[in-house]
């Protein structure tokens, strides 16, 4: 009987044993499930895993606010953006932001001069999510409670895996997937007209602040060339921009200069220096478009880009290319905005700051 007794006390323990290890691997599992449904987890261009409310109402864009914006305005977003331009981009050459996004003019600021995030601001803004493309701001906006997913715009067609992240945030996959296929079928389009000319005959363009004698933006080198130009500034280069002398400039003698800002086209007329140069003994001197951003720089408009530089490069090639409808399309299909060729115009011409 002892024994039994014995028998019996060892097989009771160890089935409580077995219950206790059986309770804390359910605890475990409680801990480590998925999020809620009212919470997802995403993963951001740096690897990060960012947990998100199910829907976003409010988004603030850090850094580079104007590309980030154009993210969001191209999903049709543009009312959840949660801050105003900084000051240094409230001016007339960025009218299209709020005119896309009029409801954005009345936000605060939450960044200061050098694009650091405005904690006390953001606090008060208490948006769903922050996206930016400065990783070094990650942290303190992590530290005091904030959700930010990082964005990355290194190669060309970083573009389109960014827009499925901002797609993806704000429950915009299928027009983001939309964007990308635009995105395909445009270049395609210009690749597949321009193909057959030779390097010889392609002309030699160069895009530059006239001011500083610079090629700012690298990105400028893939829309050139991906148009059928010839960029002069087209080394190889890694760097973001790069300057050059007016004796190298000459020396390119470019068949079509594009410049950043139209002030700059009076001051290659008037200035005597260029005018050996075939692009102004020609007349083939132009100014970048600015719609949601500046197009020769990094912007959702990249396609739009391709079209006009290379409408610009091959006036006879894409004679049939209507631009101004092409813009109004645009914009009214990504950005829900109805536009007029009044306003068309004035984004292809590039001079709203001169309005």
């Amino acid at each position: 009987m002892k024994n039994n007794n014995v028998i019996r006390s060892l097989v009771t323990f160890s089935l409580a044993i077995i219950f206790l290890f059986s309770v804390a691997g359910c605890t475990q599992k409680q801990t480590t499930a998925p999020a809620t449904p009212d919470k997802r987890n995403i993963t951001d261009m740096a690897g990060r895993t960012v947990t998100l409310p199910a829907q976003i109402n409010k988004a603030a864009t850090i850094g580079s606010v104007p590309v980030i914006n154009s993210f969001v305005l191209a999903l049709g977003e543009g009312e959840k953006i949660a801050n105003n331009l900084p000051p240094d981009f409230q001016k007339p050459r960025w009218k299209y932001q709020t005119v896309f996004a009029p409801a954005m003019a009345g936000k605060p600021g939450l960044q200061g001069v050098n694009r650091e995030p405005n904690i006390e601001e953001l606090l008060k803004a208490s948006p769903d999510v922050i996206f930016t493309m400065n990783k070094e701001s990650i942290d303190i906006m992590e530290k005091n409670g904030l959700n930010v997913v990082y964005l990355e715009w290194r190669e060309p067609e970083d573009v389109k895996k960014a827009i499925m992240l901002v797609g993806e945030v704000l429950n915009k996959k299928a027009k983001a997937e939309e964007y990308i296929q635009y995105f395909d079928q445009t270049l395609k389009k210009v690749n597949t007209a321009v193909a057959g000319i030779p390097e010889e005959k392609r002309p030699k363009v160069l895009y530059c602040t006239v001011k500083t004698l610079s090629q700012p933006h690298l990105i400028a080198e893939w829309w050139i060339e991906t148009a059928g130009g010839s960029s002069v500034t087209n080394d190889g280069r890694k760097v973001e921009s790069v300057s050059f002398s007016m004796e190298q400039m000459l020396q390119w003698d470019p068949d079509v200069i594009i410049v950043n800002e139209p002030i700059e086209l009076d001051q290659v007329y008037k200035d005597e220096r260029f005018s050996k140069i075939k692009a102004v003994v020609n007349n083939r001197v132009f100014t970048t478009p600015v719609g949601a951003h500046i197009w020769a720089h990094r912007t959702i408009e990249q396609p739009l880009t391709v079209l006009w530089a290379a409408k610009t490069f091959y006036p006879e090639q894409f004679k049939d290319l209507d631009l101004e409808k092409e813009v109004q399309s645009f914009y009214e299909r990504f950005f829900n905005y109805k536009m007029s060729q009044q306003e068309a115009k004035e984004i292809l011409s590039g001079k709203q700051n001169l309005q």
